[in-house]
């Protein structure tokens, strides 16, 4: 079961990066750079996905596109790095 749904969320972000990248080729060229961002907020979508998968990446793609506005200064925004969540809950030994 467990691969199942490992290949079906590789599935789906696959597919979601096959759409970027369409948009990226097919679509931005006609409407020229407006992105304040670096990386442009299509890459940060594809790193997002890639790096977090589906479902954090589509938050943290979707958040991003909510912060590219004429009110944003933008400037240098990669993604954040997978956080290893046994690092986090390491205690100290006494």
């Amino acid at each position: 079961m467990n691969r199942i749904l490992s290949a079906v969320v590789t599935g789906v972000t696959v597919v979601l990066v096959a759409l970027i990248r369409v948009y990226q080729y097919a679509i931005s060229p006609m409407l020229g750079q407006r992105c304040k961002y670096y990386p442009s907020c299509s890459n940060y979508a594809i790193g997002a996905l890639r790096e977090h998968g589906v479902i954090r990446g589509l938050g943290l793609a979707s958040w991003r596109l909510l912060r590219c506005n004429p009110f944003s200064n933008g400037g240098y925004d990669p993604v954040p790095p997978r956080h290893d969540c046994a690092a986090h809950h390491q205690h100290s030994g006494a």
